[in-house]
């Protein structure tokens, strides 16, 4: 049996992308976020963009925030061999790790003991926005 209600399926597409109706402010569909719950150490994006398969791990996901010579490294050109961001969110920085350097440090979920390691400094912030209505 196939549970599929075309109107639901749509509406929770268009809900999980931050579009559409929706009682909470200010909500964003996270790229970055997503990408390393579901992809952490990058491999369907080397899979599907080439150009940035030299990237090693979760860096992949944000090969702007880089260091020059870790994009050099990897055959990398911000702008030639790879566009620069259209937009970068303010909320994807806290899933950038500040690097003195550019050190590559790798991010990618390996089981369930990484998955809390890699949440413990989400506070309640990040799934709520604390902004309300004046």
């Amino acid at each position: 049996k196939v549970d599929y209600d075309v109107c639901s399926n749509y509406g929770n597409w268009l809900y999980s992308a931050g579009i559409g109706n929706d009682p909470r402010d200010n909500r964003k569909f996270n790229m970055i976020k997503q990408g390393l719950d579901y992809d952490g150490n990058g491999d369907y994006i080397r899979l599907w963009v080439p150009e940035l398969q030299g990237i090693k791990g979760a860096d992949i996901h944000t090969p702007w925030a880089l260091s020059s010579a870790a994009l050099s490294q990897a055959g990398v050109t911000l702008g030639k061999t790879y566009p620069q961001p259209v937009v970068t969110a303010l909320e994807w920085s806290r899933h950038i790790p500040q690097r003195p350097g550019g050190s590559s440090h790798p991010r990618g979920r390996k089981g369930p003991a990484q998955v809390a390691a890699q949440h413990k400094d989400r506070g309640i912030d990040f799934y709520f926005s604390r902004k309300k209505d004046a």
